[in-house]
């Protein structure tokens, strides 16, 4: 009688202690998980340890933010669309392009992103798809800015990587030029064919006996 009142009284604690889920922090720890996920097309680089993809989300903010004023587009949309643009590969990871040559990765992205928004609040739900529908058709300045963004961030990690001994990284720097959409990015691309990576910081350290 007594083990049997203690089993009682633990299954009543376990069910009082049971964890619960939440949409909105399960969301951000999905997010997370893109600090840990890296940019598999670096590898064939020879670079073992590349940048995250939560790395990569970040500058293309940063550049996507700049391009937004320069060509007259929404900033803060842009960030919005460079932020999430790659939120799916929290849970399928980052494909590089040899891989989508056998894999139709799109459809894969759109059925992930789906489901990662599905318990969301309406209001955030709408507005995520409402970014995210908008970058797929690249229809709008917003759209073109975000994706110029997104390849331009490449090219400067290509030439950083390049800069630091990956001489194989140069390859990458041939043909996402070409893809480039908007005057600024363009134009950002002629400055970093002669731009030397390593010297931005060499007027900033300063060095003391």
């Amino acid at each position: 009688m007594r083990s049997l009142t203690m089993v009682k009284r633990w299954i009543m604690k376990t069910s009082r202690n049971k964890k619960k889920s939440s949409p909105a922090l399960d969301f951000f720890a999905e997010a997370g998980l893109l600090k840990r996920v890296k940019r598999s097309g670096w590898w064939v680089a020879g670079i073992e340890n590349p940048e995250s993809v939560a790395d990569h989300c970040f500058r293309c903010a940063v550049i996507g933010f700049y391009i937004a004023h320069m060509e007259g587009a929404d900033p803060y949309r842009v960030l919005a669309m460079t932020l999430f643009n790659d939120v799916h590969e929290a849970r399928i990871n980052d494909l590089h392009k040899m891989g989508h040559y056998y894999i139709d990765f799109k459809a894969a992205e759109k059925r992930v992103f789906k489901d990662q928004v599905s318990l969301l609040p309406p209001k955030v739900k709408s507005s995520l798809e409402d970014i995210r529908g908008d970058y797929d058709t690249q229809q709008t300045l917003e759209a073109l800015v975000s994706r110029d963004a997104d390849i331009l961030e490449c090219l400067v990690q290509a030439k950083e990587y390049e800069d630091n001994g990956y001489p194989v990284a140069h390859k990458f720097l041939k043909r996402a030029p070409g893809f480039l959409k908007t005057k600024t990015a363009q134009a950002l691309w002629e400055s970093l064919k002669t731009w030397d990576s390593t010297v931005w910081w060499e007027n900033v350290v300063k060095f003391e006996r």
